[in-house]
């Protein structure tokens, strides 16, 4: 993975009403994809990273953590669910840069690689 933007987010009414990060992913080999994330996908792989590299996640000393951190899930009521989305647009955006650049044992393990994979559903986003 050379490259992560994230560009914006997009409401999403199927299965249930959501909204998905569209990220654009630059490889190595100068293919460029665009993806589209929960939240909540996010979170999953910030989960498996912790469990993955306890070290890197600053479990035993804070100070030695390098996996950056996510912006944390927010309680909203739900006239506000675009606002979180379009407040956590910069983080996220960060949070993905920041990943890329860690140490390639991290940056290029698998959780990541298959995190910013072009899925079928990718290429064929629900139309409203």
């Amino acid at each position: 993975i050379a490259e992560v933007k994230v560009l914006d987010v997009q409401k999403r009414r199927i299965p249930n009403k959501h909204y998905v990060y569209i990220i654009k992913v630059t490889w190595s080999n100068g293919a460029t994809e665009v993806i589209y994330r929960r939240y909540s996908k996010f979170f999953d792989l910030q989960m498996q990273m912790l469990d993955k590299f306890p070290m890197e996640g600053g479990q035993k000393d804070p100070k030695q953590r390098i996996i950056p951190f996510l912006p944390g899930k927010i309680l909203f009521r739900r006239s506000h669910i675009r606002d979180v989305a379009v407040k956590r647009l910069i983080p996220i955006d960060e949070y993905c840069k920041a990943l890329i650049q860690l140490p390639p044992y991290i940056s290029q393990c698998e959780e990541v690689l298959q995190f910013f994979e072009t899925r079928p559903d990718d290429l064929t986003p629900p139309k409203e």
